[in-house]
């Protein structure tokens, strides 16, 4: 891009919603690509950030020094000139295996090319930021939501594509089970523990492509909870015992562990965790089902293991954005 751009807009708000990481499908890499990730978008769970005219850029609320960066690298990328008062209305929370860091890079730079009038797509700023270097899922679930299958990083430097994207049926729901005391790997940790990692077997990444081909997509289309949670269930005991020398278990929190136990136990469709934890995750068959089981854990475990939970629905659609200016108040849902 040439030249320098000024605002366009008034007043822009995003809001990027969350996600799940349910796990990885081919972490041995022997067909060229690494990773492939299988991911839900949830609803009530998100980033919302705004941006206007300021004399100079400045950033309020959660998260500020992420934001502040986010805001700055587009700005000098782009060349945008003037000032911006980005706000942090809400945020994900940090390193609890949501997808904050990418949802706040795409709220941030979409927000902020919107308010000069630039219209660029999700993958090329997520690539501005430096997101998406294993999955494509917090992409996907920004541009379009939903139930969502990444095709593993290539040699391209680029993130990995979309190759599938399914409806998440309106009548289930993910309990969400967070530990308000720990956080997941990230960072220079996060890097280490995949560099220190043993070769991920050839058979494991097979089998687990075909369950998600054969039997985790077929299921959700038919709405067929039992057999799409066998296969999440399956997928994820396979990846979290790999990833179990680096997080001290199959799941990275204790705590979690015991309440996940806990909701299997009374029949939830399936149970895990998202990403590097610590939070985890279980599917019922109905918002009533959920809330059962967080009444269930509530009652049976003790209040000091620092468990919070919240029953969430799948987002069927992307990130919504409104573009504010004098003489137009337009909404744009990805």
């Amino acid at each position: 891009m040439t030249g320098e751009l000024s605002p366009t807009s008034d007043r822009v708000l995003v809001e990027a919603p969350g996600r799940l990481h349910l796990g990885f499908l081919d972490l041995h890499g022997g067909l060229g690509r690494t990773f492939g990730s299988v991911g839900l978008t949830l609803e009530g769970v998100a980033t919302v950030v705004a941006a206007q005219h300021a004399s100079a850029d400045s950033v309020s609320g959660p998260e500020g020094e992420r934001a502040l960066d986010c805001l700055v690298r587009v700005k000098e990328a782009l060349r945008l000139r003037g000032g911006v008062a980005l706000a942090v209305e809400r945020a994900i929370p940090g390193h609890a295996g949501l997808g904050s860091g990418t949802q706040l890079a795409l709220a941030v730079g979409t927000a902020v090319t919107r308010l000069y009038g630039v219209e660029l797509p999700a993958r090329e700023t997520a690539s501005l930021l430096d997101r998406g270097a294993r999955s494509g899922i917090g992409i996907g679930a920004f541009e379009q939501g939903g139930f969502l299958v990444d095709g593993g990083r290539g040699r391209r430097d680029a993130p990995p594509p979309l190759v599938s994207r399914l409806p998440f049926p309106a009548a289930w729901r993910a309990v969400l089970v967070f530990d308000t005391v720990r956080q997941g790997l990230h960072g220079t940790a996060e890097v280490g523990a995949f560099r220190a990692l043993p070769q991920f077997p050839e058979a494991a990444a097979a089998r687990l492509c075909r369950l998600t081909l054969m039997q985790a997509l077929p299921a959700l289309v038919e709405e067929d909870l039992p057999r799409f949670g066998a296969a999440i269930g399956e997928l994820q005991r396979v990846v979290g015992d790999h990833f179990a020398p680096a997080q001290g278990g199959r799941f990275a929190s204790p705590a979690v562990a015991e309440a996940l136990a806990l909701f299997q136990s009374a029949g939830a469709a399936c149970i895990g965790q998202s990403s590097w934890g610590p939070t985890g995750f279980a599917l019922a068959d109905s918002r009533e089902t959920a809330e059962a089981l967080v009444r269930l854990a509530r009652g049976r475990l003790p209040s000091g293991l620092g468990l919070d939970y919240m029953v969430c629905a799948g987002r069927n659609q992307g990130a919504e954005v409104r573009v504010e200016a004098a003489q137009r108040r337009r909404r744009v849902t990805h």
